[in-house]
């Protein structure tokens, strides 16, 4: 199977890095271009300052200095997000390929499958940190719902749940490539 448009999920975690590579090993067999792809979630862009309104008895200034400030943030991390899919994408263009990069808001399952769609990809990389159970049924699962809802192939880069900050992410031996036309 040649794979010619391989969309790369990459998040904030450990694992990133080795789905990076993984994305990197497959292209060069498949002179494939890679579209790199990072979502922000709502909910994590004001993770730092809690939710403030003027209804609680606030001065509107100390308002007004929360949004500005969550607005900062957002802004920060957003730079942060485009200097690193940058130099990825650089990594990438060194080796040969044709690589690109685009980030949104919203919902990581949905955003990375309507994306993958609309650029035509013919595989997905998304890392799984190896939650189960009641953490994944409460924090969900990505991966997951890429599995069920992506238009072309998925490949699952399996990690481990016990990734340390200082050591670098191990694959599980479960890496798995999954046809997923089921939505």
């Amino acid at each position: 199977m040649q794979f010619q448009r391989i969309f790369v999920a990459l998040d904030e975690s450990q694992l990133c890095q080795w789905v990076f590579d993984r994305a990197v090993d497959i292209a060069p067999s498949n002179s494939a271009s890679l579209l790199l792809f990072h979502c922000l979630a709502p909910e994590n862009i004001g993770q730092s300052i809690g939710p403030m309104s003027a209804e609680l008895g606030l001065y509107p200034d100390m308002v007004e200095r929360t949004y500005e400030a969550q607005s900062q943030y957002l802004e920060q991390h957003q730079n942060q997000i485009r200097q690193t899919l940058q130099h990825y994408c650089e990594i990438a263009t060194a080796k040969g390929f044709a690589c690109e990069f685009d980030y949104h808001i919203g919902d990581p399952g949905s955003s990375i499958c309507e994306t993958a769609q609309a650029w035509n990809a013919d595989l997905i990389l998304v890392g799984r940190r190896g939650r189960s159970g009641l953490t994944e049924a409460l924090l969900g699962s990505v991966s997951n719902y890429v599995v069920h809802h992506a238009h072309c192939a998925v490949l699952v880069i399996q990690g481990t749940a016990d990734i340390s900050s200082n050591s670098t992410p191990s694959p599980k031996s479960g890496d798995r490539l999954s046809n997923s036309f089921d939505q």
